[in-house]
């Protein structure tokens, strides 16, 4: 099996040829494309048990894209600083759409987060975030995605080549329909826009009709994110983020953007950070740095619900974004229902 990734990983190496630095014009070799996907056929005839001519007739079918391409090289979060990046999800037509959905959805949406313990405006605020409440679920096939980035980029071929290959269990377990999705540059699908291997491990079908529907169906939608989120940790009502200042004391170093909780709500106080939560000393915490605007800097002290959703797209931009749109939909809906949740 090793050797075998092994020749689909060179194979893809050998298929790229140029990518610029403005990541604008980017050629393939299409012998190579062909002899990594020769490659990948026999690894998931011979792991699986796929009809090889059905397996060829599908990856026969599937283009190489030279957007998803230029696409995989500049996404928003890496290249978009946090202030402009919050003004496209923090606007007020997504969160009144969201306080609409909410409204729309009351039922489904309690349900979902009461079965599964998760704050209702987070996955309101996930919905809001991906797809504009379903609204924009990506308009390439998504097996034309995976294939264009399992065959044709080798900085993430093994990342795309084993989400292909999951994307072809899915289409055997759930049905071929599934070969005609349309999904994101990068593959994922849906409303909530679940990864092939994130769809096989944590779609539900919440309504016992025998399908996980995550592009139609929001019973199914709504639980299939709720689940995901608690599966990876959410603890209910615990703090997610919280702003902080640096103190008098703080002596550095200016904190990055990493994912893990490397610290403590103790030694984050004690290295000069000013922030307030009810945690205890010994709570696992991350400090963070985002671009206030174009000259200075804001900082943010996250635990471990932040760190979760952090599984849900591995960016702080994003996972504070979310926070912060659901904490905004909310409290739109408490205004408007005139009520206070729990």
């Amino acid at each position: 099996m090793r050797n075998r990734r092994r020749s689909l990983l060179a194979a893809v190496a050998a298929a790229w040829c140029v990518q610029t630095a403005s990541a604008q014009d980017v050629t393939y070799d299409a012998a190579a494309v062909a002899a990594a996907r020769a490659e990948f056929v026999e690894r998931v005839v011979a792991e699986h048990g796929f009809d090889r001519a059905d397996v060829e007739s599908t990856l026969a079918g599937a283009a190489i894209d030279e957007s998803i391409l230029r696409s995989i090289s500049r996404p928003a979060e890496r290249v978009v600083p946090w202030h402009e990046y919050r003004a496209i999800f923090l606007t007020p037509a997504r969160i009144e759409a969201g306080i609409e959905f909410w409204r729309s959805n009351a039922a489904l949406v309690e349900s979902a987060a009461g079965r599964h313990g998760v704050e209702p405006e987070l996955l309101l605020a996930i919905l809001g975030v991906e797809t504009l409440f379903g609204q924009r679920m990506g308009r390439y096939r998504v097996l034309d995605a995976l294939s264009t980035l399992a065959f044709a980029y080798p900085p993430r071929a093994a990342f795309f080549a084993s989400e292909l290959e999951a994307f072809l269990l899915m289409s055997r377990e759930e049905g071929p329909h599934v070969l005609d999705a349309l999904g994101s540059y990068a593959g994922a699908m849906g409303a909530g826009q679940f990864i092939p291997s994130s769809f096989r491990a944590y779609a539900v079908d919440a309504n016992g009709d025998g399908i996980r529907d995550l592009w139609n169906d929001w019973e199914d939608i709504l639980a299939s994110v709720a689940n995901y989120l608690a599966v990876h940790g959410w603890r209910a009502g615990a703090p997610v983020a919280v702003p902080a200042d640096k103190g008098p004391d703080w002596q550095g170093p200016e904190p990055g953007q990493g994912l893990d909780l490397n610290a403590t709500v103790g030694g984050l106080a004690e290295a000069g950070y000013v922030f307030s939560t009810d945690l205890p000393a010994d709570a696992p915490a991350l400090v963070f740095a985002l671009e206030r605007d174009a000259s200075a800097s804001e900082y943010w002290v996250g635990f471990h619900n932040f760190r979760v959703i952090t599984r849900y797209n591995r960016s702080v931009k994003y996972a504070l974004a979310a926070y912060e749109l659901g904490t905004a939909i909310r409290d739109g809906y408490e205004r408007a229902s005139g009520s206070v949740l729990p």
